[in-house]
């Protein structure tokens, strides 16, 4: 049995159509009950929408079963390294500060 690899562009499409959808049918329910004072009209209409939100649901654990695509990661002389550079001293600043509360060299385990 050959198993052919899952493109991320049909799953994303097909997420987000269903996701249109539902949240159409989620806005006509919000309608009815927002001009409606029947009791069970209501009820019916809160049952819909109770079901549009499971299936909301499982459709994002479907989704989910496909990974997303990575981009590339930065050349190293880009912003994102500068970026890490406050992150880097911050750390470093966090390991002198727990060599201090160890105690020194002594502490050291």
């Amino acid at each position: 049995m050959t198993q052919t690899p899952l493109s991320p562009a049909p799953s994303l499409a097909w997420s987000r159509a269903l996701q249109a959808k539902l949240m159409a049918a989620l806005d006509a329910a919000w309608a009815i009950l927002e001009h409606s004072d029947d009791p069970a009209e209501i009820r019916r209409t809160r049952d819909k929408a109770k079901a549009i939100g499971d299936l909301a649901a499982m459709a994002r654990k479907v989704a989910l079963i496909v990974p997303t695509p990575r981009t590339a990661p930065a050349a190293a002389g880009s912003a994102f390294g500068e970026a890490l550079a406050p992150v880097a001293a911050r750390a470093d600043q966090a390991r002198r500060a727990l060599d201090k509360l160890k105690g020194g060299r002594r502490g050291r385990l």
